[in-house]
């Protein structure tokens, strides 16, 4: 990963949605390893803020902006002419697609539009990579893993949202991009964890969130299973398939980044690794209890078969499931005494590279 990793240094690189939890951890690594990075995106999504708690508006160019806004996007591209684009900015969460799907489908599918065809009338963009989610599968809660050439039909807002982005893009591929030598992925990726997520309905967010109260941990859906994984392993399998393809056009394709089947595990599993590593970590207990709270539809059993990106690249994970709730609950552990949150995230980047 350090030879791909080298690559970046004074490379233009544009990332949407850069203020968000998963766009800070890779505007860090970018960031560290020297390219020249600017963001475009909303302010930042929740109150703390990974992006703000890591000063990261003094190190990269950081344009406020919506991706619906297709004049403020061009006048971005004719700027910055980024060699490389990665596409994060998005509605994220199933819950809030449900009460407002018409911003959703509005930021997602049209947000993906309007990236597309400006990536179309650059004449400096060589690699875009398009992120999504594991969720644009069909879900037929089949206990193996779904595979790149399964059909795309999510059943939700947001999941919906995202098929319909997955499908935008590879018609952009073929219709415009690759004839122009311009290379057009998708990742869809499993549920991230790790420090600095504050979202709301999320699981260790969650966690962290009663932990910190003292108070029990409301489980609503322990049985389900989930693809968890640090945010450092999707993270770095995009920047290695954003690269590569920039190299060489051949790579261009659909990858899924997931964990090893064993650390697929239950929401209830994950929260029993949480709590253990809590009580390790900070000497103080917490407990989770299942509680059954009125919600809109959630698979039960989700997968992702990784077998693609593994076979194309050699890329395997890093850290497995129990690491992964070890590194979030270190960082929450610093980040709750007050301490150097940004330099903890760098450590554990750092770690991670080293193996």
């Amino acid at each position: 990963m350090k030879d791909i990793l080298s690559l970046y240094q004074r490379k233009k690189v544009l990332v949407t949605g850069h203020t968000g939890f998963k766009g800070s951890w890779l505007c860090r690594v970018l960031l560290n390893a020297g390219a020249d990075v600017t963001g475009y995106a909303l302010e930042p999504p929740t109150d703390p803020a990974l992006f703000t708690l890591c000063r990261m508006e003094t190190d990269l160019r950081s344009e406020k902006g919506d991706v619906r806004d297709l004049e403020t996007l061009r006048r971005l591209f004719a700027e910055v002419q980024p060699e490389i684009v990665i596409h994060l900015a998005a509605q994220p969460l199933v819950r809030e697609s449900y009460q407002r799907p018409v911003y959703t489908y509005e930021t997602n599918v049209m947000g993906t539009v309007n990236l597309l065809e400006c990536v179309r009338m650059s004449d400096s963009v060589r690699s875009f990579l398009n992120v999504t989610t594991d969720k644009v599968y069909k879900n037929l809660e089949w206990e193996w893993g779904y595979r790149e050439s399964d059909e795309l039909n999510g059943y939700d807002p947001y999941s919906n949202s995202k098929s319909c982005s997955e499908l935008v893009t590879d018609s952009y591929r073929q219709s415009f991009l690759q004839s122009k030598g311009t290379a057009v992925s998708t990742a869809r990726a499993g549920n991230v964890i790790g420090g600095g997520d504050f979202a709301a309905d999320r699981i260790l967010p969650d966690c962290i969130r009663a932990a910190i109260a003292g108070q029990n941990i409301i489980v609503r859906n322990p049985f389900s299973v989930r693809p968890y994984q640090h945010v450092l392993e999707p993270v770095m399998a995009y920047l290695m398939i954003a690269m590569k393809q920039y190299e060489e056009l051949k790579f261009a394709s659909q990858y899924n980044v997931g964990p090893e089947d064993k650390d697929c595990i239950t929401t209830g599993e994950l929260a029993g690794l949480f709590c253990s590593s809590w009580q390790r970590q900070t000497g103080r207990d917490v407990r989770w209890i299942n509680q059954d709270v009125q919600g809109p539809h959630e698979a039960n059993f989700l997968k992702l078969d990784c077998s693609k990106i593994k076979g194309v690249f050699g890329w395997r994970p890093v850290w497995d499931v129990k690491e992964a709730v070890d590194r979030t609950v270190e960082w929450a552990a610093v980040y709750q005494n007050g301490g150097d949150v940004r330099a903890c995230l760098d450590r554990q980047i750092q770690e991670y590279i080293s193996g």
